[in-house]
């Protein structure tokens, strides 16, 4: 695990002075290192009968495509606004400044669909708040986890995701 850890580069001071910003571009590029970090969600809920595998705009939807074909399963979109061209869910969420919303098309599960949330990074925990919220939209769907590459344990962001379990491969 510390090889992927070690993989990510900090980058001081983006988007804005004093925030250290954990690049997962340099991970990434190492196409045993990227290959190592999703089977590694792979080897986690292959046993567990996953149907869909949700990424969020839009690193989740890297590791969630990978991870999606590794397991066999589809995958669904959770997008910013005004991105997915069907009717849709939309949820509302804060941010530092302002407020930002996602989407999902009110098609894309399934009364029985077993669902993993994924992300890049946990922070604060408000874009997966508001996407697990998303999922509440949809009847009989079952949401197994959030997983997530890289956790941000000091801005305790698990605390707002209280209702889900929560997977992080690395934290900081």
């Amino acid at each position: 695990m510390n090889h992927l850890r070690d993989a990510i580069r900090g980058v001081p001071d983006f988007p804005k002075p004093g925030i250290l910003f954990r690049d997962i571009t340099t991970l990434l590029k190492d196409g045993r290192l990227f290959q190592q970090a999703v089977d590694l969600f792979a080897e986690r809920y292959a046993p567990r009968k996953v149907s869909a595998i949700a990424g969020i705009e839009s690193r989740g939807f890297l590791i969630g495509s990978a991870l999606a074909y590794k397991l066999g399963c589809g995958i669904v979109l959770i997008r910013k606004a005004g991105k997915l061209p069907a009717p849709t869910y939309t949820e509302t969420y804060a941010l530092e400044y302002g407020e930002d919303r996602i989407q999902i098309h009110r098609d894309a599960l399934s009364e029985g669909d077993r669902v993993v949330l994924i992300d890049d990074l946990l922070a604060t925990g408000g874009t997966m708040r508001a996407a697990v919220n998303l999922l509440k939209h949809f009847e009989g769907v079952e949401i197994l986890e959030a997983g997530f590459l890289i956790e941000l344990a000091d801005l305790g962001g698990r605390k707002q995701l209280a209702d889900v379990e929560v997977f992080s491969a690395i934290t900081f």
